[in-house]
């Protein structure tokens, strides 16, 4: 079983996008709980970092125009027990990608 741990920066960007989309707490738990038998979900953009798509029930517009979670997992401790972080989301309407320095920027300050 992963541990999953959910950075500031990511509840800040959950808590505004909780306003616009009620589904969202259901279906990022359903995430969490995927990611903590899984470990980290998405395609690999590198370095760690993993960025999945999440479908919105309350946006409609399936995987493709849904949510994006930026996570990171140390690959080289990759084993059945590891701690995953929860970087960032975003509303893949509001930014079509996510700049990998600035994520890096986000895990340097939690020193990752």
């Amino acid at each position: 079983m992963n541990e999953v741990i959910l950075l500031d920066n990511f509840m800040h960007d959950v808590k505004r996008l909780l306003k616009k989309y009620r589904s969202l707490k259901s279906e990022l738990e359903v995430f969490i709980s995927e990611t903590e038998k899984n470990g980290a979900q998405g395609t690999s953009l590198g370095g760690g970092l993993f960025k999945a798509r999440l479908a919105v029930k309350s946006k409609g517009k399936g995987k493709s125009g849904g949510m994006r979670i930026i996570s990171y997992q140390d690959i080289i401790l990759a084993s059945d027990n590891n701690t995953v972080f929860l970087v960032s989301i975003y509303d893949k309407s509001e930014a079509s990608s996510v700049e990998i320095k600035q994520i890096n920027q986000i895990l340097k300050n939690y020193g990752l």
